[in-house]
């Protein structure tokens, strides 16, 4: 689980500062956000609870929506860049085990030890496991719930007015949610899982179709 992680919130922010950056705003890149080191993204909170419940979340990347031409088109493509990121990571997951499955099959890789046996079996775990993280991430980053780019997305589309409305609690639906990330991981994690699920299964359904497995 851990080097899964290491690699896909630091991809999730990255992909978020890349795409401010390619709006117009420097911030990011001026922080020292645009890397793939795990170190600089890594949120004290936000991992405890992916390693406690399962759900977490990696430190935000500073964006200046200031700096875009059209601030409403921006926070939009920069809060859908995470989320969308991780779903491409995960496809290509998805592939490459699907490209590991069809060299067996076609015996490029002989599976003739139980020695190759067991590493073919923990190659399927890890690749289901980055597979299904990196989708439970995706979707769980698109709740409307602060810090996660869900609220970020919603902000854009519901008037000013209401906005400062809901930002004036912001703090408080922030710490009621990680009491609920604490208290009832179950349940959001069940949440979570109906909408990975069927998003899972399409990568797989169209993996196999691509490799013939």
């Amino acid at each position: 689980m851990v080097p899964i992680l290491l690699i896909a919130l630091p991809f999730h922010e990255y992909a978020h500062g890349y795409v401010a950056y390619k709006l117009g705003d420097p911030t990011a890149k001026d922080a020292g956000r645009l890397t793939l080191n795990p170190i600089k993204h890594l949120d004290p909170l936000g991992t405890l609870m992916m390693l406690v419940a399962r759900v977490g979340w990696a430190k935000p990347v500073p964006v200046n929506s200031g700096h875009f031409k059209n601030r409403r088109k921006g926070i939009i493509l920069v809060s859908l860049a995470g989320p969308l990121s991780n779903l491409l990571l995960a496809f290509i997951f998805t592939l490459i085990w699907g490209f590991v499955i069809k060299l067996v099959i076609i015996q490029v890789i002989p599976v003739r030890s139980e020695t190759m046996v067991n590493v073919i079996n923990w190659l399927q775990v890890f690749f289901q496991v980055a597979v299904l993280v990196n989708i439970s991430l995706a979707v769980f980053n698109m709740i409307p719930v602060p810090p996660l780019d869900g609220s970020r997305l919603i902000s854009s589309f519901i008037p000013e007015e209401s906005y400062f409305r809901f930002a004036r609690y912001e703090q408080f639906i922030g710490l009621g949610f990680i009491a609920l990330v604490i208290f009832a991981p179950n349940a959001l994690s069940t949440v979570i899982r109906f909408v990975a699920d069927p998003i899972y299964n399409s990568m797989i359904t169209v993996t196999s179709f691509v490799f013939g497995i």
